[in-house]
């Protein structure tokens, strides 16, 4: 048997660390706005005839093997700890060949490694026939990510990676909701320029810090994220009456609350090529995910969308080409 799988990677346009237990809970209306791309990740299951497991992730270029699953599960660490974590989850009864891959830049803060979790979940769910939910394998992916990392995880990176497109998660004390922001994706592709700007220097550190300093009181972190809350609700509106130029002005009000989170959310390089293309036709920008490097998302006027991205490109950052991914996670089961 042969299990192919594929989800997109995804952009944040506001809201993000908000989607953090349990801080949404302290913040009126909270809700997280984004949509996922064409930069996909991948899972490839083989079986074989034997109880050998192979590992190999193809962006990583690494590889690691096992006699057997109780091999594997003996390990305390591993080269490729996102899969072999997994594998102890599902605990599949045959010997296997897996292959991993991911469109995301190193530590491009466009949620790769929740897009291979959710690619990844779904073929071994398949594979195992465990017939867990795709909103189940959601909470499952999200906690086994903050095993492997060791630290809190947001929700938000899993919904786009599920469901595609332009989404709005909602979330309470009744848990969380994803709904679908029916907009034009071609209009909305016209007006992004995705940049990446190299890998981050704490990557997965910054949005535990600043969880940190809010469970512990401290009062102006929480008063920004007041302002992020009602600045992602406001993201929403926007998106909805397609009011672009609003939309940027948020851009812009959503990265100057968040650079006041954390000092290493941002670099000499973003503060540059956010501050160059201002006046080439720049609307409002911010980093993806935790920042500190990564990606940067741009929101431009349409006729300066070229202007932009070749100011970006001279001034050293990297502008990924990316439209809008329509679709959520997809599997494909091939039998001998």
């Amino acid at each position: 048997m042969r299990i192919t799988s594929k989800a997109p990677c995804r952009v944040d346009l506001a809201g993000g660390t908000l989607d953090i237990w349990p801080l949404y809970l302290f913040h009126s209306n909270a809700v997280t706005v984004n949509f996922a791309v064409d930069r996909y990740t991948s899972c490839v299951i083989a079986t074989r005839d034997d109880r050998e497991i192979h590992l190999h992730s193809g962006d990583l270029k690494q590889s690691e093997s096992f006699a057997s699953l109780d091999e594997l599960r003996s390990k305390k660490r591993y080269k490729l700890p996102l899969i072999a974590q997994i594998l102890r989850f599902f605990t599949p009864e045959t010997g296997l060949d897996v292959h991993t891959h991911s469109e995301a830049p190193a530590g491009a803060g466009i949620s790769g490694s929740s897009s291979l979790f959710i690619s990844s979940t779904v073929a071994f769910n398949k594979l195992t026939g465990a017939g867990y939910s795709l909103e189940k394998l959601r909470e499952i992916a999200q906690n086994l990510e903050a095993q492997v990392i060791d630290v809190p995880t947001g929700c938000q990176d899993y919904f786009p990676a599920m469901y595609g497109g332009v989404n709005a998660i909602e979330m309470g004390p009744a848990g969380l909701k994803r709904l679908e922001i029916k907009i034009s994706h071609e209009e909305l592709i016209r007006r992004v320029v995705l940049v990446y700007t190299g890998v981050p220097r704490n990557s997965g550190i910054n949005n535990w810090e600043v969880m940190k300093a809010h469970i512990d009181g401290n009062k102006e972190v929480h008063k920004n994220f007041d302002k992020i809350a009602a600045i992602a609700n406001g993201m929403r509106t926007a998106l909805v009456a397609s009011d672009w130029k609003e939309a940027g002005r948020l851009l812009r009000e959503e990265w100057a609350h968040r650079r006041k989170n954390a000092p290493g959310i941002t670099t000499p390089l973003i503060d540059r090529l956010i501050e160059v293309t201002r006046k080439a036709g720049s609307t409002g920008a911010k980093v993806c995910g935790a920042g500190g490097g990564g990606c940067v998302t741009f929101l431009v006027e349409p006729d300066a969308k070229q202007k932009v991205a070749a100011l970006i490109e001279k001034e050293g950052g990297q502008v990924l080409d990316v439209q809008v991914a329509p679709k959520g996670v997809s599997v494909k089961v091939e039998k001998d």
